[in-house]
């Protein structure tokens, strides 16, 4: 059985300008760097990068869970570590998974969606992102009355650099709402998907409108954890599955359950650093994913990566 050193630090990253969604606004992100070092003294980065209002274990309960292990884990540890802390299993998880030479090599940049400011703000982020190489963008929806939304939307849409466009409402739609989106974004080849339009436990509800309507349906709070995904496939969701590594749980589990099932898979971030965001990448290599990575959100930190560490 494989002991390691560990060592973590706990980062602050304040957004450039707060980031708001239907689950509220979010001004600092706040997570964990962790380190193993084996007894050759190789050592390897995890990420724990916590998204409590998203189904994951709070910052707090991650700082917990670090504090109590002490100066060393070992390979068993790290698989027994429960469910109701996802995001520790993935940055646990990922380090590990990097002291094996097949799963450790530096994958190549995928393509990736960038995230738009919410309102008619996104408008004018467009040239700029696009000028960096993004054609595909996910802009915030739920957010503002349906009416002002959908006539910022017809503004989008006039945007040539816009070739591929994500509505992700966050749960915060009613079915009526969800249903006049379905039905307008129904006119716009453009429109990818839209995402997670109902609540996390309406998944039958949007089979319905999945099936009523020609514009896909991706879920992504209904499958945060690794617990929701297997949850949504016994309930027959066979639609895209929005899913964000960094509080999936442990990454050879989600792996293995994308494979067996040939789900349709976008990959999408938890805000976190280069750190979760290589694992995520490494992850998504190896799956060879194919739609758009949602990581496009380095502009949404007023720093380059680490704001402040504070070092355990």
């Amino acid at each position: 059985m494989e002991s390691y050193k560990f060592t973590y630090s706990v980062y602050q990253r304040p957004f450039r300008q707060p980031l708001k969604t239907s689950h509220g606004v979010w001004e600092i992100r706040q997570g964990i760097i962790i380190q193993l070092t084996d007894t050759l003294g190789r050592s390897h980065q995890g990420e724990i990068a916590p998204i409590s209002w998203f189904g994951s274990e709070s910052i707090e309960q991650a700082i917990l869970w670090c504090q109590q292990i002490g100066d060393n884990i070992t390979t068993a540890q790290i698989y027994q570590i429960p469910d109701i802390l996802p995001a520790c299993q993935f940055g646990f998880g990922s380090a590990l998974l990097a002291f094996n030479p097949a799963s450790s090599a530096t994958a190549s940049t995928p393509d990736l969606s960038a995230l738009l400011p919410s309102g008619a703000a996104a408008i004018a982020r467009i040239p700029a992102l696009s000028a960096r190489g993004y054609s595909t963008f996910k802009w915030k929806i739920g957010v503002l009355p349906i009416a002002e939304e959908v006539a910022i939307w017809r503004q989008l849409m006039m945007v040539p650099r816009v070739a591929k466009l994500r509505l992700d409402a966050n749960g915060g739609l009613t079915y009526a709402e969800a249903q006049q989106w379905l039905e307008i974004c129904s006119q716009e080849p453009r429109i990818e998907f839209i995402e997670q339009p109902l609540g996390i436990d309406s998944i039958e509800q949007m089979q319905e409108l999945a099936q009523i309507y020609d514009t896909p349906i991706a879920i992504d709070e209904s499958v945060a954890t690794f617990t929701l995904i297997q949850a949504a496939y016994a309930q027959g969701w066979r639609g895209i599955y929005v899913v964000k590594p960094g509080i999936a749980g442990l990454p050879w589990r989600l792996a293995e359950f994308i494979t067996q099932h040939r789900l349709d898979v976008v990959f999408s971030s938890v805000m976190e650093t280069t750190v979760g965001r290589e694992a995520a990448f490494r992850l998504a290599s190896e799956l060879k994913l194919t739609r758009s990575m949602g990581f496009g959100v380095d502009e949404w930190f007023a720093d380059s990566d680490l704001a402040a560490v504070d070092q355990d």
